[in-house]
């Protein structure tokens, strides 16, 4: 996330506003228009979050929805995705270092720092930054960190064993084990000025710099005009969290906001009807149960195989989804290097399924519980899709209760091991392969994370293979037999992969809409 142990953290309490800063804030939403002749306008953004993403580096929170809207606006790491185009996977570039070399084992990673650039609050980016955000973010005892904060930094920097500065304008980071992927670790590792560090206001490098906070109604961020790859066109980025897709829906139309995440599929006609604009592309998503590997009669691989062939995610893609989704028949989402045609099992084939019940040994079925999010990032209709999903299941026995519970809460439990109401299922969307770091947390044997007990050595050697080699065809190859395995373990219930539909006034202008879970607004205007 989707990115437990990063939405655990957004659990946390906001401790970034000022009182000030909420006394400024106070009021109704920015009208949905441009402020002032010859501007870029206020761009005002209906969330799907149930509270506004956490300011302070990388406890966003919120799913990959958090970093979307304010983790990448208010910061950047030493590299970044480029999102400029909307064909192909994002590939990623420089952002504070220019370039990097690794040694031959892929352990030594050398960045060069670009030169000039400055923190929102004017004071310099170098090495000395570097090194004193990594040591918040991995060193014990660090006055400026805390639990929550170096938790979620361990996603990223888990494989780190040492970094040093060289000098002002050079890094070194050496990892315990070979890492191919690091460039693409450490463009989660946002760097903050150190002068920032412990005070109320969020200060980083990024593209727009903190405006003002009202706690879990709006955040403000304003265009940094001295950004090193030139100022952003908006005059003013507003964000609300309003997690009621109706009251989004509804916000949109009346003007409140100009901008809403996932519009519900039954209106995506009447918006485009309406002269609404709702771009969407693939991206690397998946929505799926995780199944209890562990608990009769899920610890069966034919019962696990007999659910993926019992559901019609063809008709849920077509008919709920109305087409904003796409039918998922294997682990590895469409929008990826690892995604492979020829594994695509998983017809429709209540048959099949009723076969493979019956030589498990419950060819009447069983009774079973999922615990399915109410809402959240990448979530689409969760609720609805697990009712289309336990009706196709009824037809072949599989008897499921569902329990529904608030997405933060449940991706915080997940973080701590855990299963909501000891549930055997738990339904979420998640990321697999926009951040590389994060396949052995959901794949690999041991996670300190809630995965269904899944466990597959030969995963677990193809993953430790992929992170050995710094070139990404050759990391791509074994991520695409690894997650084909996967597939035929069958430890989740493989259901949609979203194409990231959202919806846009037409005074909207300049989005591009990458396959990727991010978003570059620079480009963004809002005219009257």
């Amino acid at each position: 996330m989707r990115l437990r142990v990063t939405a655990l953290a957004g659990l946390l309490t906001l401790t970034l506003a000022t009182v000030a800063a909420c006394s400024a804030a106070k009021g109704g939403a920015s009208p949905a228009r441009s402020q002032a002749p010859g501007t870029g306008g206020t761009l005002v953004v209906g969330m799907t979050s149930t509270d506004l993403p956490n300011t302070d580096t990388v406890l966003n929170g919120q799913g990959f929805e958090g970093k979307r809207f304010v983790g990448f606006q208010l910061y950047e790491g030493l590299t970044r995705y480029d999102l400029s185009k909307p064909e192909g996977v994002a590939p990623l570039t420089g952002a504070l270092a220019t370039s990097w070399t690794h040694s031959d084992d892929a352990r030594t990673w050398t960045f060069e720092l670009r030169q000039g650039v400055k923190f929102h609050d004017g004071t310099p980016f170098d090495a000395d930054a570097v090194i004193a955000n990594y040591d918040r973010y991995t060193k014990k005892g660090d006055p400026h960190a805390t639990a929550a904060l170096q938790a979620a930094a361990g996603e990223y920097a888990g494989s780190f064993a040492s970094y040093r500065k060289i000098d002002d304008h050079h890094v070194e980071i050496v990892t315990k084990t070979p890492n191919g992927h690091l460039p693409d670790d450490v463009a989660h590792l946002y760097i903050a000025s150190p002068t920032a560090f412990g005070k109320e206001t969020p200060v980083g490098t990024g593209p727009f710099r903190f405006g003002s906070l009202v706690p879990g109604q709006r955040l403000e961020l304003l265009p940094y005009k001295e950004h090193w790859r030139g100022a952003p066109k908006l005059d003013k980025l507003v964000l609300r969290p309003i997690p009621d897709p109706a009251a989004r829906l509804a916000a949109l139309r009346s003007g409140e906001v100009n901008w809403i995440e996932y519009p519900t599929p039954d209106d995506v006609t009447a918006l485009k009807d309406g002269g609404f604009q709702v771009p969407t592309n693939g991206y690397d998503h998946l929505w799926y149960w995780i199944l209890d590997t562990t608990k009769k009669p899920w610890n069966d691989v034919r019962v696990r195989r007999a659910a993926n062939y019992a559901i019609d995610r063809e008709s849920l893609a077509r008919d709920l989804l109305r087409g904003t989704a796409d039918p998922a028949y294997q682990a590895a989402p469409r929008a990826t290097a690892a995604y492979d045609q020829a594994g695509d099992v998983y017809s429709h084939d209540p048959a099949k399924a009723k076969a493979l019940l019956a030589e498990a040994g419950v060819p009447d079925g069983f009774e079973t519980t999922v615990v399915v999010p109410t809402a959240g990032s990448g979530n689409l209709l969760p609720v609805p899709i697990a009712e289309s999903l336990q009706r196709d299941l009824a037809q072949v026995g599989i008897k499921v209760t569902i329990r529904t519970i608030e997405w933060g809460t449940l991706l915080g439990q997940e973080a701590s091991g855990k299963v909501p109401f000891g549930a055997d299922a738990i339904a979420q969307s998640t990321t697999l392969f926009q951040s590389e770091a994060l396949l052995p947390l959901f794949l690999g044997t041991d996670s300190p994370f809630w995965t269904g007990h899944y466990s597959n050595r030969k995963v677990d050697e193809l993953l430790a293979k992929a992170a050995a080699s710094p070139e990404q065809a050759t990391r791509s190859a074994s991520y695409r037999e690894a997650l084909g395995l996967v597939t035929q373990d069958a430890p989740w219930l493989f259901v949609v992969n979203d194409r990231n539909p959202r919806a846009l006034s037409p005074q909207v202008k300049g989005l591009v809409q990458p396959q990727s879970w991010f978003l570059d607004l620079t480009t963004v205007t809002v005219t009257k």
